[in-house]
């Protein structure tokens, strides 16, 4: 072979080597870096920290099922004190915001001309009555003449068509005094039911008419009143059933929930559904002796249909909505967190009643959803009731 074939094939197995070396070089590189090699360095990341939640316990107890709606309290009666005679208003016999009683006076409307439309009749009775009197003595003296022919039968008639006539016009004398004490009455105006007054509406020495619409005073009564509040129609059929059972209670707060009013019981279901808004009206009575229900006052009404005796319940804020439905993540005894589903018979404002997925005694978080993943390492600290987190680790 010629000198410079050799060369040239010598720089190729130089080339050649040169590149099964560098292979094996950067396979060992890989090795050691990635492979698990003795010179693989452990991982230095740190671990992520627990998650701090708060959590409360699955527990059974009885749930009351209530209805809830908002309604006006009204009072049991109410009338507008008009006078039914027209006079001068003497005197105002009530203080503004004060409790009376039925019969109570009120009012004095100036009696001077009722009375003396009341004597104008006695009078005129009295007139007739002598006049009546002596048709009767007449009569008795023509019927004895006629016994004995010595009047004719026709006088005896006449006379005692007269008598007839004086009877009649004493009868009216009657029904004219009986009026006029009617009207005397009507001066003096009373209360007609036990209640509170409200504001004076006409002021003392005005004039007052019959057919005046305002009127002198309201007086509305407030022991016992009426709650009127709504519930969907979907109700109806099962307050109707239970109410079959047995009285209903209703308890009452004001409108923000902020402060319980007084509790009642259900009187009346209306006797029909209000087509409009889809609702039915119902009525409950209160006793109301604390005066804390006012007519008109707006409030949020709650009708107990029943109550789930030992329930399993869980706070509402523990249930979560997802793309599967409803969940609720349960810290494990090594404090964990597992994402479970659950099925909810109901959900209210404070509770949730758990039909399947949780137990009784499990721990279920209730605050610090966001921050954790199924898996997830957490810090749990029990929730007191109301709410308020308790000092120390829930075990």
């Amino acid at each position: 072979m010629p000198k410079s074939q050799v060369r040239v094939l010598s720089r190729r197995n130089s080339v050649l080597a040169g590149l099964v070396a560098v292979v094996i070089a950067a396979g060992g590189v890989w090795y050691v870096l990635y492979g698990g090699g003795v010179a693989a360095k452990p991982d230095s990341r740190p671990q992520a920290p627990p998650v701090p939640v708060t959590v409360a316990m699955a527990a059974r107890q009885d749930v009351p099922l209530l209805l809830e709606g908002i309604g006006t309290v009204q009072p049991l009666n109410i009338v507008t004190i008009r006078s039914r005679v027209d006079g001068e208003l003497q005197k105002v016999m009530f203080t503004e915001g004060q409790e009376v009683k039925a019969g109570d006076p009120l009012a004095q409307i100036d009696p001077r001309p009722f009375q003396a439309a009341l004597d104008q009749a006695v009078a005129k009775k009295a007139q007739d009555e002598a006049q009546l009197a002596n048709a009767q003595r007449d009569l008795e003296r023509y019927e004895a003449l006629a016994r004995k022919d010595f009047s004719s039968r026709q006088q005896s008639d006449t006379q005692k068509s007269q008598v007839a006539q004086f009877q009649a016009m004493v009868q009216a004398d009657q029904a004219s005094i009986d009026n006029a004490r009617v009207q005397l009455d009507y001066a003096a105006i009373r209360s007609p039911i036990n209640g509170r007054t409200g504001f004076r509406l006409v002021d003392q020495g005005n004039i007052v008419h019959a057919g005046d619409a305002a009127g002198i005073v309201v007086v509305t009564q407030t022991h016992p009143v009426s709650v009127v509040f709504t519930l969907p129609e979907s109700e109806v059929h099962d307050v109707a059933e239970t109410m079959a059972r047995g009285a209903l209670t209703v308890s009452v707060s004001s409108r923000d929930n902020g402060k319980h009013l007084a509790d009642g019981v259900l009187k009346l279901i209306d006797n029909q559904i209000d087509e409009t808004t889809g609702t039915i009206r119902l009525k409950a009575e209160f006793a109301n002796t604390d005066d804390k229900l006012w007519p008109g006052e707006f409030v949020t009404a709650r009708l107990l249909l029943r109550t789930d005796e030992k329930a399993l319940t869980v706070p509402s804020n523990a249930v979560q909505r997802g793309a599967n439905g409803l969940y609720v993540y349960v810290v494990k005894p090594d404090n964990t967190a597992e994402l479970r589903p659950v099925q909810a018979a109901r959900l209210e404002q404070a509770l949730a009643v758990i039909s399947s997925g949780v137990e009784e005694g499990e721990r279920v978080v209730v605050s610090g959803h966001l921050k954790i993943q199924p898996g997830a390492s957490v810090t749990a600290k029990m929730a007191e009731p109301g709410g308020k987190v308790a000092r120390g680790p829930a075990t």
